[in-house]
């Protein structure tokens, strides 16, 4: 099948099926987004929203959060993973935002990425979800399912390289769902270590069904 084809089956199959994929994240303003996907890392989305209430209700604001310190935050977040990491990039996000950014979460990808704790993949989310901007988010998930569904090229090594193929072949439109298309594949059928083919409703056009189950 060539790309083009799984492109067209890719999107056919999502937009009928899951045409308003939303963030898994709790959330209730960009403030709150943006501290969210920064404790996501490395951590699941339901462990986030299970510690953010206390959270958002201690410091609802970046300015609450730039007056706090490193000893009144941690306690939040310590069961979070890398809390101490972490908390020195909550601290030090909520007082540039404050400080530099009159206290609001920039649109723009390369200002965003100034913030400490915010790497491309963080500043994409907060675009793509806050403002809608056609920007792809490349964590674990989207790496793993774009490749072996074949939208992808194999060589790819980099996020970088994912995400710059992905954005050339969907439309402008549909990116911001795509990338919660292909999380949530990921997370609850497209898994790591066993894919679960046998209930997959993409296998019509999987690369990896094809090579390594559809023969058995």
């Amino acid at each position: 099948m060539l790309k083009k084809e799984r492109y067209k089956a890719f999107i056919d199959y999502f937009t009928v099926n899951m045409p308003e994929a939303e963030t898994e994240l709790a959330f209730n303003n960009p403030y709150e987004l943006l501290v969210a996907v920064i404790l996501s890392a490395q951590c699941t989305d339901k462990r986030v929203n299970m510690t953010t209430p206390a959270l958002f209700e201690a410091f609802p604001t970046a300015r609450h959060l730039a007056a706090s310190h490193f000893d009144e935050l941690f306690p939040y977040i310590k069961s979070i993973s890398y809390p101490n990491n972490k908390t020195k990039h909550l601290l030090g996000m909520a007082k540039m935002l404050v400080e530099e950014f009159n206290n609001e979460v920039p649109a723009d990808v390369k200002l965003l990425q100034k913030l400490p704790g915010v790497g491309r993949k963080t500043a994409n989310v907060i675009a793509s979800v806050v403002y809608n901007q056609p920007t792809m988010a490349v964590d674990t998930h989207v790496f793993r399912v774009s490749k072996r569904l074949g939208l992808v090229n194999q060589k790819a090594k980099t996020p970088l390289e994912v995400e710059k193929e992905l954005v050339k072949h969907i439309p402008e439109n549909l990116i911001p769902h795509a990338h919660h298309w292909l999380i949530l594949h990921g997370r609850y059928v497209c898994v790591a270590r066993t894919p679960k083919c046998n209930v997959c409703p993409l296998t019509h056009f999987c690369r990896y069904f094809e090579k390594n189950v559809k023969q058995l």
